[in-house]
């Protein structure tokens, strides 16, 4: 488990472990390990009864199965699907928002027989029109959702084993951003800022949606962990790691061939992809900035913050949001408005910012990030069976370097001692599987010689 003091980071972070035995005031571990008069006495009893091979066998695989690191691992699986599930989820119910809807209209015509009477006849067409063009509305309605991040945070200390009461909660978190030299004014002009960030990252992701299919600008989306690399490079001075170069030249390479997957004559593939390259960039921004800004934040921190994030912008920018309605910019027929896929785009939305940024307290982070990419093929699935997406030639060869470079970034900055040692450990097995091997068997000793010895 994490301390209490860290924010999900991508690149090896710095923090200092809590460690692995945890004593209480009546003595007893809750760590992984047994109290240590229990252990002696356990060693005591079976120091006369040597156990099995296959029975010691059996115990080290039952203690590496059930070990710290195996149940996060195996929170860490878990914790990647939810992220999968939940970034596809969100990102294609926005995408249905921007579908077409059929809309039936009555049209009256008059037949006219030979005879000369008229009879009035109407009759009922379908047609297809945009009911819903509401980028900004769309940011700023999930965006109010991240108002539930505090009490979503304040219920679950509450409900925790530590009785605390709701005023230590809000005074601890509050706390914090005042040890660190933050007054009220600079603290509040920071949270706008990076308002101002957050929705406008989120605008380009949403807008870019009406133009492009959900996988393709998931795939661009996951190219943010290079701009996260170059940006933590030069702001942080994180390690310089050659392969991560590489894995930023590749994810530049497949946005090239993504951008120009249907030429650029007359098409909106080039301005759909600037956009969610562009969201990329800004979500890499933000999270470098928060870094560099706040710092090393708590978990009560980070929720007061994306709460602020909130009410700030459902208390500034839905003037905003009005306007863009009132001049005709956004398209918006209340009537309807299709209400079940933005709330559940907005919820999916919230789970995945909180699994984003919670989850570091059950798994490591490297899980976390993996949903980014992992949600790309599971998109990719539901475009061919929703839309009769195809995915071939230069589409396909750019989704693929995006992954290529995604992994090779989350490469450790030590990858070259675990490769000498992976060439090393194959040479001596290969070594040691060449080599002649001679069995015999001795003549055992008459039972009358070993009583002599």
């Amino acid at each position: 488990m994490t301390r209490d003091g860290d924010i999900p980071t991508i690149f090896n972070p710095r923090r200092s472990r809590a460690p692995s035995v945890l004593v209480t005031d009546e003595g007893v571990s809750n760590g992984p390990f047994t109290h240590a008069d229990s252990v002696g006495s356990q060693q005591e009893a079976t120091a006369d009864q040597p156990l099995s091979p296959l029975t010691t066998k059996y115990k080290t695989c039952s203690d590496s199965l059930c070990s710290s690191s195996a149940r996060k691992i195996y929170f860490g699986i878990w914790v990647t699907i939810c992220v999968t599930a939940s970034w596809v989820g969100a990102t294609h119910c926005i995408k249905y928002l921007y579908i077409m809807k059929p809309v039936e209209y009555d049209e009256a015509m008059v037949l006219a027989p030979q005879d000369g009477a008229g009879v009035n006849v109407t009759a009922i067409h379908n047609h297809y029109i945009a009911t819903y063009k509401a980028p900004f509305f769309t940011t700023w309605f999930v965006t109010n959702w991240t108002m539930l991040f505090f009490p979503l945070y304040f219920v679950s200390r509450l409900g925790s084993r530590r009785c605390e009461s709701p005023s230590d909660i809000l005074s601890e978190s509050i706390r914090d951003f005042r040890d660190k030299g933050f007054t009220a004014g600079r603290f509040l002009t920071r949270c706008s800022l990076f308002c101002l960030l957050w929705v406008g990252t989120n605008y380009m992701y949403i807008r870019s949606l009406h133009i492009l299919l959900a996988t393709d600008v998931m795939a661009l989306f996951a190219t943010n962990i290079s701009f996260v690399y170059l940006l933590s490079w030069v702001i942080l001075h994180e390690q310089f790691v050659g392969i991560r170069i590489m894995a930023v030249i590749l994810c530049d390479t497949g946005v090239a061939l993504l951008a120009y997957m249907d030429g650029i004559t007359g098409s909106p593939t080039l301005g759909g992809v600037v956009l969610a390259t562009s969201a990329a960039a800004g979500s890499a921004v933000y999270k470098v900035l928060f870094k560099k800004v706040i710092g090393d934040a708590t978990y009560g921190q980070v929720a007061l913050f994306f709460s602020l994030i909130g009410m700030l912008n459902a208390a500034l920018l839905w003037p905003l949001s009005l306007g863009l309605f009132l001049t005709g910019l956004e398209t918006l027929h209340w009537d309807r408005l299709p209400w079940p896929a933005l709330l559940a785009a907005s919820a999916l939305s919230l789970v995945a910012n909180l699994l984003g940024n919670f989850s570091v307290a059950l798994t490591y982070d490297l899980f976390i990030t993996l949903g980014l990419i992992t949600a790309v093929p599971v998109s990719a699935a539901l475009d061919v069976v929703l839309y009769g997406a195809q995915f071939e030639g230069m589409k396909l060869a750019g989704m693929i370097l995006i992954a290529v470079g995604f992994f090779l970034v989350m490469f450790p900055d030590n990858w070259p001692d675990y490769i000498t040692r992976l060439l090393r450990n194959i040479i001596m097995l290969s070594h040691s599987a060449s080599r002649p091997r001679f069995y015999w068997q001795e003549d055992p000793l008459p039972t009358s010689s070993v009583h002599q010895h």
